[in-house]
């Protein structure tokens, strides 16, 4: 007895701090997919969760970029364009819900996943473009601007994965940007094409990548 309980007691302080430092990784691991300033995931993180939530055949896929960012960091100040980035996920992630997740892709980039329960995604993204927009407490009442989503219902492309519908979602967002709509639902209307992945305008793309027609 006396045998057996030495070894416990030489035991149990290696599982202890053994437990601790399983604690500590984890703790370290959720840091490190978090972005240190809005509080949203970082791509990785957001990839593993959005990848998951894609086996859902309600999830649609939203790519949030904010208008005139480097406007509101030249006039404002980088303070004041810190304060829009954490409002925008902020709201983002209010309205995405628990069921869902947001995370910033990086710079003035969001993507989200959502759940669509009543095939309402198209209003419920308009309410959402409206709310983003609005002004951001306790900053200059004079600094405005929008921000404009594309997204994809990834039941509409089954054979896409995570990245593939990301890219429908950057093409559809870049169109309602060019075309101040506020949104627009890849897959439906005319789009910018891609070339090898990227769309016209963007590193590695052709400059005379053509306009492309796709159908709904």
């Amino acid at each position: 007895m006396n045998t057996l309980a030495t070894i416990l007691l030489s035991v149990l302080p290696l599982a202890a701090g053994w437990a601790i430092h399983v604690w500590w990784l984890r703790g370290c691991l959720t840091t490190a997919r978090r972005d240190p300033l809005t509080g949203l995931r970082t791509r990785d993180g957001f990839t593993r969760r959005a990848t998951a939530l894609l086996k859902d055949p309600r999830a649609v896929v939203v790519l949030a970029d904010v208008d005139k960012f480097k406007h509101i960091n030249d006039t404002y100040g980088h303070a004041a364009g810190d304060a829009l980035l954490k409002a925008t996920a902020e709201r983002l992630s209010h309205h995405v819900g628990r069921s869902g997740v947001a995370g910033r892709l990086g710079g003035d980039e969001f993507a989200a996943v959502l759940l669509d329960d009543h095939d309402t995604a198209a209003d419920l993204l308009a309410v959402l473009h409206s709310v983003l927009a609005r002004q951001v407490d306790g900053q200059n009442p004079a600094m405005h601007t929008t921000v404009s989503l594309g997204w994809v219902r990834a039941a509409d492309f089954p054979s896409d994965d995570l990245s593939g519908l990301l890219r429908r979602a950057d093409e559809a967002m870049y169109a309602a940007k060019q075309a101040r709509a506020g949104t627009r639902r890849a897959g439906l209307g005319w789009l910018f094409a891609t070339v090898t992945g990227r769309r016209a305008g963007r590193t590695g793309a052709r400059t005379e990548a053509p306009v492309v027609g796709v159908a709904a």
